[in-house]
């Protein structure tokens, strides 16, 4: 093969590097629309039970007010309404203080534990 100086079919290294570099980014850009559009498949087909889930929620507390008048009504017989509220309702914000606290206590770990912490402040004394 006769390869001519002035041969025009020939790139230079350069323009190969170019046209890789491009050809990456249009890979990585094909990449994230495959990713996007499969969120937002699952996030589509996850909403419907996200609206029974907090449909349900509103059930179950129109059902469990309906329990809690119930009981009110059925102390009231024995013990009067004001005492029969009292109690049901010391009884109730007894629960609900005990599951504040242990939410509040899972919610913790969001911060991470003490092992994590002293590993990142072990890195910023690195760096």
């Amino acid at each position: 093969m006769d390869v001519r100086a002035g041969d025009t079919n020939e790139s230079s290294i350069g323009e190969l590097f170019g046209r890789v570099a491009e050809d990456a980014k249009s890979y990585a850009r094909a990449e994230i629309a495959v990713y996007r559009s499969i969120a937002a498949h699952r996030a589509g087909k996850a909403r419907n039970g996200a609206i029974a889930l907090v449909a349900a929620l509103f059930l179950l507390n129109a059902a469990l007010i309906a329990l809690f008048v119930a009981i009110m009504l059925a102390l009231a017989l024995h013990i009067g309404p004001l005492l029969a509220g009292i109690a049901l309702f010391v009884v109730v914000g007894i629960i609900g203080f005990l599951l504040v606290r242990y939410g509040a206590g899972k919610l913790a770990a969001l911060s991470g534990d003490a092992e994590e912490k002293a590993a990142l402040a072990a890195g910023e004394h690195l760096s």
